[in-house]
């Protein structure tokens, strides 16, 4: 049965970008009332990332054959996120420079805390490869899944996965457990997917002349 257009996500957030630009750009301050809609789906979104980096890393390694299998899902894995992630980053940077997104956008630069940016700055100057590494050694388990530090829960996730796989057919029962989860966890995707129209819809109602 084909799905109507109207019903049609794509249309849903397709529309609600056009509405959003035409208030943002004829309305702004209403545009930025409506701020919160917008928040809220994005605070929605990174409440599933953990789980869902979890479910799937750990389903992955654990239900390979062998350990063979898992280096080479790893090794293509690795080669793939590589290359989406350079592929990635050339449209970045060719957006960038001829689209130039954010230009016209309703934001006062008095509203910008300096302080925060410098703060990030100095960081990312002072990371090097030792400190990385321990960064994404997470101080507990509970704390990276709370503070959604995606690269440690990653690497629990792979720990977890391994583990799982040497256990066999002893694991088998918490290997089902969590592959139920992650039906729940995409399950909850779906709900949250069909609220990306209005995360859309503020996403472009700061836009002004």
């Amino acid at each position: 049965m084909k799905t109507s257009l109207f019903k049609s996500l794509y249309f849903q957030v397709l529309t609600a970008i056009a509405i959003g630009i035409l208030l943002g750009h004829f309305y702004p301050e209403i545009g930025e009332q409506m701020k919160p809609l917008g928040d809220g789906f994005v605070k929605l979104i990174k409440m599933i990332i953990a789980p869902v980096i979890f479910c799937t890393v750990v389903t992955g390694i654990a239900g390979m054959e062998s350990m063979k299998a898992v280096g080479r899902t790893g090794a293509v894995a690795l080669l793939y996120f590589e290359i989406v992630s350079t592929i990635a980053l050339i449209i970045g940077l060719i957006i960038v420079n001829v689209v130039q997104p954010g230009a016209g956008m309703n934001v006062d630069p008095a509203t910008l805390d300096a302080k925060a940016v410098a703060v990030y700055a100095d960081q990312a100057k002072d990371q090097g490869i030792v400190a990385f590494i321990m960064d994404v050694i997470p101080a507990s388990v509970i704390g990276a899944f709370a503070s959604g530090n995606i690269l440690q829960v990653l690497l629990f996730a792979v720990l977890f996965g391994f583990a799982l796989h040497r256990l066999g057919s002893k694991g088998q029962l918490i290997f089902n457990v969590i592959e139920s989860f992650s039906q729940v966890i995409f399950g909850i995707i779906n709900m949250i997917m069909r609220l990306a129209p209005i995360g859309a819809f503020r996403g472009n109602g700061v836009y002004h002349r």
